[in-house]
Formats: C-alpha cells, structure tokens, sequence
C-alpha cells in the first residue's frame, strides 16, 4: 500500500468536435505530467463540452473511442495513468463517461448517473444514465470519480465512500456565472463533509458557443480547507503531492488564487468567450458599428482585448441625426483602443430609400419605420464589410435593450456574436468605469483609459431622430433594470415586483414589452451568459404567448 501519490490536475480548453487537437493536447499533457501518478482530464474532455446532439453521430463516438485507445498506449511506457472524460457506447446505450487507462489499454470506465437537464444542460436528451457506482482501484488507492452533476447531491459520493473510496476525483463541464465560485466551494464543502474524504474539482477552461468555462478548480482535504485553487480563465497543470496519514489521505498545499470580484470575472467571461468563438470558428477578426456609445465603445474594448487591435475594424456610420459629439467620442475611442476606423456616412443610402419607399408611404407620418431603415442601412454596410474581407459582424445591444425589444431586427441586430447580450445596461456603464481603471488578465488591448469618459457620462441614444435619448421609450435604466431583475432572473410575479417598491404600470408595460419581444430575441445571434437566465439556453419562452400576469 503507498503512502504517496501524485496526481496531475489538467485544467485545459478542448475544442468541440476536433478529437485529433484534442488528442494531441492529452498527449502533451501526460508528457508534461510524467511524474505524476494519474492524471485527471474534464469531463467528455476528448469531444469537447457539451456536445449536444452531436455525440449521436455514431462516427463521432467511433473517433472518440479511437481517440482514447490511442492515448492509453502513452501508460504502456511509465508515466501516469489517465482519467479522460469521454462518451462511450456500450450495450446499446450512450453513456458520459470517464475512461480509466492503465497499462497500455483502457483499464476501467465509469459513467455519470446524475444528467442535468435544466437551464443550459439537455443531457437526458443524448445519454443513459450509469448506475450507481463504487470506487476504481488506480496504482494502489481507490479512486472515488463523480462526474460533474453527479456531486450536486450526495448519493454517488455517498456510494463511493462507503464501498471504500479514498480520495474523490471529480471532472466537470462548469459554465461560468457570475458568483458561481462560492456555490462551487459550498458544494464541493457538502460533499466533503458528508463523505469525509478529499474532494478534487476540475474544471475546464474556454469559450463554447453561449458558454464559457473559467477553469477555477479545486483541491479540498477532509478537513474542507482548500489546498489548491487553481486561477479562472488559465490553461494549467498542476501536480499535486498526497500523503497519507491515519488512514486519511492529504494534499499537501499548493498555489491558491482568491475567487474574482464581480466585474472582473464579467468582463473577462467575456474576453475569453469573445476569443474562442472567433478563434475557433476561424474568423480573421471583427468589424462593428462604432457609433460614439457606450455600448460599442464597451464592445470594441472587449473585442481588442480578446483579439489584439489588428484584428478590431470599427466603422462610424453618421446619419443627419448623428452629434458632432458622437463623431469626436467614437474617433477618440478608436484612437485610445488603436483599432482601424474609417466612416461610411449613410445619408445618401437613407434618401434612396426614401425616394423609393415615398409612393407607398404617401400620406402617413415618419415614424419608427423611418428610424429602423438607418439601423439596416448600418447592418447592411456591416454585412458587405464582413462579406467582402471575412471579419465577423459583432453586435452592440445590452440585455436591457433585448429584454425590451429595443433593438433593430436586420439592423443593430445583425451579427454573429454579442458580448453583451447577458450584461445589463448599468452593468455596462460600471464595466466601461472598471476597464478604463484596470487591465484584465490576459488582455491584448492598451493599459489606462480605453473608453472616452463623455461616452460614459453622456445620455444614451440611439440618434434615430432628433433630440433622441433611450429614456424618451424607456424608463431610466436603474428601474428598467431593477424590474428586469425581478421577471427575469427570478421569475417573480407580477404583484411581487410591484410589492417591491416599482410603480405598477411601469412593471407591466416593462412585462408587456419583454413578452412581446421574444421573436426577436429568437432571431438574436449568441452571446456570452454571464448571469444565472440568459436568453437562449437557460430562459426559453415561446414566440406565440397570450398569457400575462393578470393577479
């Protein structure tokens, strides 16, 4: 029996679907671990998470499997054994699975038994449940290995402890929230308590799609201090030392990053979201609207901070409307940032439409029509850019503008990828504050000032018209936001949110217009979520909905 162990903590970011990348980075890892005694890989870390339906291509699962067999001829030579999350048919059924390899081959496999299937996860849909199991004895020590869901209650640990587990060793898929981190270390505290064992949470790192990882894995004893705590938004590997003592076994301590504070976690779910989608997807960058905002001038921000400058083109589209104000505070900002900008004024393309539209308009007033025809004539300037070189359109509108439908179909809305589409307007005016004071970990952009402070300062317009400010249509975006808050995020009733304090009409005009703008928002391209109910994935209302709140 030994009384030492190593095991390595591969806190990586798999790419969906590129089994061989993938592959090649679990190969590098093990080497990199070679005095490790087992090495740990996140949950379905060979295809990448979540796969959605996907992993039902059976050439997929095939690869996969091809994949893990490959890499177990790397424990034939010394080195440590691999733990690597991967899905498995067996049986007739699709399981989410650890694979065990050992001695050249794959020694054991273990399969996830809790399968979430609320907010972001659709698990149930794709995979069979494994059943209730104990531990897997790996070079002398049993090996307790949830997965992931499968410690958010207490019967797998449970299970494995009393069958004679040793120390847990739990790989996740774990999208990032914001405050996650302290519901993760409550968790992993529950789990060690209850089964008086130590506690492994690995977690991997990366952007997929609407979701982002932020790494932040975990090292608990049973006595719930934290040995390990590895930083959010890194690639690492670590190796942890154990010793045993009375019978117990202990990590020894190692480094431990202190959780993020609020907006620098945000804003970085948003860097790296931003990064790998366009990285992954293999855009050679972005082009957007810069129209003297805080909305672009914040994206823009993000966006060179994800992708370096030379990747940034902005675009100042000035229409009649558009301030002299405006033009200066978007020049500034592609100043301060370093980006390409360049302006394509609009207002002969908006006459064309006119002069077009004017027989079929005879008789009635400008209105909003008029307005949402600048907002396409921007979307479509936009596309032909991206069109033309290949950069991706990225859009500009907040949450509290989507929530509302205060945004333009085919125009504003016109995009690949929203960084903001989960961020609230006030939140946006407290990250602009932050990124202009500090410089995010890994960020390609500037150090100092990056967003002018009039665009900060300045009321919000969309300059569709004159005189124009987001609060002639809206409430102030304190209250808008404090409202959007409550039917949002919490699905409070409608007599709650009024009890709270709002004035009733403007709760149900603000619960009107979020019903009413679902169709939008359906049509709305992907965006990092940031908080617990994004639109999309965790909140999904249908388009056609007569029902309100009418108590």
């Amino acid at each position: 029996m030994t009384d030492r162990f190593r095991i390595a903590l591969a806190q990586l970011n798999p790419m969906m679907g590129d089994i061989a990348g993938n592959l090649a980075k679990a190969h590098a890892a093990v080497a990199e671990a070679a005095d490790a005694d087992v090495i740990l890989f996140s949950e379905l870390f060979i295809t990448g998470y979540p796969p959605e339906d996907l992993v039902l291509k059976r050439a997929l699962q095939d690869d996969a499997r091809d994949a893990v067999q490959d890499l177990a001829k790397d424990t034939g030579q010394g080195g440590p054994a691999v733990l690597i999350g991967t899905p498995w048919r067996e049986g007739g059924h699709l399981y989410n699975a650890v694979a065990v390899l050992d001695d050249g081959h794959v020694a054991a496999r273990t399969f996830k038994h809790d399968l979430p299937n609320y907010g972001v996860f659709d698990e149930k849909r794709v995979f069979t449940p494994g059943p209730l199991t104990g531990p897997i004895a790996v070079r002398g020590v049993r090996l307790g290995i949830p997965i992931c869901e499968d410690i958010w209650t207490s019967e797998v640990v449970e299970c494995m402890a009393e069958t004679g587990g040793e120390i847990m060793l739990v790989p996740n898929g774990s999208p990032f929230e914001v405050g996650k981190e302290d519901v993760r270390l409550n968790l992993v505290a529950a789990r060690v308590t209850e089964a008086r064992r130590p506690l492994i949470y690995l977690n991997q790192v990366g952007g997929q799609d609407e979701l982002v990882f932020d790494g932040a894995s975990l090292v608990v004893n049973a006595d719930r201090r934290v040995a390990w705590a590895l930083p959010s938004w890194e690639e690492r590997i670590a190796l942890t030392q154990w010793r045993r003592e009375a019978g117990v076994w202990l990590c020894e301590p190692g480094q431990r990053v202190g959780a993020e504070e609020r907006l620098p976690s945000m804003y970085h779910a948003m860097v790296l979201g931003l990064r790998d989608y366009v990285n992954k997807n293999r855009f050679p960058g972005v082009v957007l609207g810069l129209s003297g905002g805080i909305d672009s001038a914040l994206s823009a921000a993000v966006a060179v901070d994800a992708l370096g400058s030379g990747r940034v083109r902005c675009v100042m589209m000035p229409s009649r409307y558009t301030s002299q104000d405006s033009l200066e505070d978007a020049e500034e900002c592609a100043q301060l940032l370093n980006v390409a900008y360049e302006t394509i004024p609009i207002e002969h393309a908006v006459d064309a439409f006119r002069d077009a539209l004017r027989p079929v308009f005879a008789g009635r007033q400008p209105d909003t029509t008029e307005e949402n025809i600048q907002s396409r004539i921007r979307g479509l300037i936009l596309m032909a850019i991206s069109n033309k070189f290949g950069p991706m359109v990225l859009t500009t509108g907040n949450k509290s503008e989507m929530s509302v439908g205060y945004a333009t179909l085919y125009g504003d809305m016109c995009g690949g990828y929203n960084v903001l589409k989960d961020i609230y307007k006030m939140d946006v005016f407290r990250l602009a504050r932050w990124r202009n004071a500090a410089m995010p970990a890994g960020g390609l952009g500037p150090h100092g000032r990056v967003i002018p402070e009039r665009i900060i300062v300045k009321p919000p317009t969309a300059e569709l018209r004159a005189g124009q400010t987001d609060q002639d249509s809206l409430p102030p975006y304190e209250i808008l936001d404090g409202i959007l808050e409550c039917l949002v995020e919490k699905e409070m009733a409608y007599a709650e949110v009024v009890a709270k304090g709002f004035d009733a009409a403007t709760v149900r005009r603000v619960e009107h217009l979020l019903y009413t703008s679902e169709y939008k928002r359906r049509q709305a391209p992907p965006g990092v979520k940031i908080g617990p109910r994004n639109f999309g994935r965790d909140r999904r209302y249908p388009i056609t909905n007569a029902f309100r709140d009418a108590r």
